[in-house]
Parts: structure tokens; C-alpha cells; sequence
């Protein structure tokens, strides 16, 4: 376990590799779920976004929350997404990532620079987003886990595109 509480799965955990199954109905364990994501998120400095199978589960959910940093000047707040669906995309972007699931290294990854995403937020309430810039990487990305996709898999070149994080002591 972490020190930051509830550990969060990293490569090579072959869960991370597996699709996730849709979610019937918020009901509580859903509700509980969602409630880890958040906490998870929360508890590790520079995060904006979870997947479910990040902390154990093979339920399609995911959270996401950009307010406040840096690429995201505007940002929705807090948005839950319950069996999202990328259901449109608009021109693309080149940007670093980085994964809790990953530690240590980041990536330039390609991804469109607007998404339409639908499916269900918290309450059970059918939902469509429209984000653009950074929360569309965010999302594209938490997708992605829910795909039993890492960003690594979407790496065009490990000898130009992969960067080990620097660390300070």
C-alpha cells in the first residue's frame, strides 16, 4: 500500500490490460466506487484523473477533475463518468502525459483536441460533455483504462516520445 492510502495498480498488473464491463445502475456499490476515485484522485498531488481499474475494479467508471491546473484554465470541476463513450473527436494535439499506474515516466501522445463524450454521471442521469484542450486529453485517457488501454500503448516512438521523470532528492 501507498502512503497515500489505497494503492493504485501499476504496469505490468495485467487488470489494467482488461476491458471493463458497463455499470447497470448507480446503485451503492457504484456510488462507493466512485467515492475511492474520488478520494484516490484527490490524494495524489498533481492528479486529474482515475479509472476504476486503477484501484481494483473492472466497472466502467471513471472521475476526472482539472480545476485549477495549469493546462486547463477553464475547467468543468468535478465530472463522473459512468460507461463513457468517446462519441465524437475534433482536430488533435500533441501532449505530455503521465499515469499514477506508470510511475516515473511520461509520454507525447497524440490525441484529439475536442471530444464529445456521452454516457451517465453520478445520479444515474444520462449526460454529454463537451470538453476541449487538457479535460479532452483527460478524458481520452480515462477511456482509455476503461479500454484496458495504457498511454504507453499509444506511444509512437519509445526512443523519442518516453521521458523518465526527473526526481529530486
Amino acid at each position: 500500500m501507498s502512503s497515500k492510502g489505497e494503492p493504485v495498480r501499476q504496469f505490468p498488473d495485467q487488470l489494467l490490460k482488461q476491458r471493463t464491463r458497463e455499470a447497470e445502475r448507480v446503485d451503492e456499490s457504484v456510488k462507493r466506487l466512485i467515492e475511492r476515485l474520488i478520494t484516490v484522485m484527490r490524494r495524489h498531488k498533481g492528479c486529474v484523473g482515475l479509472a476504476a481499474p486503477q484501484i481494483g475494479s473492472l466497472l466502467r467508471v471513471a472521475v476526472m477533475d482539472a480545476t485549477g491546473h495549469p493546462k486547463a484554465p477553464q475547467a468543468h470541476g468535478l465530472i463522473v463518468l459512468i460507461n463513457p463513450r468517446i462519441a465524437s473527436s475534433g482536430n488533435t494535439l500533441v501532449q505530455r502525459e503521465g499515469c499514477l499506474s506508470i510511475p516515473g515516466f511520461t509520454a507525447n501522445i497524440r490525441r484529439a483536441a475536442a471530444v464529445r463524450v456521452t454516457g451517465f454521471d453520478e445520479f444515474g442521469s444520462s449526460r454529454e460533455w463537451h470538453l476541449e484542450g487538457f479535460e479532452a486529453v483527460i478524458a481520452q485517457h480515462e477511456v482509455d483504462h476503461l479500454d484496458g488501454m495504457l498511454f504507453l500503448d499509444r506511444v509512437a516512438n519509445l526512443k523519442t516520445d518516453v521521458f523518465r521523470r526527473k526526481t529530486y532528492l
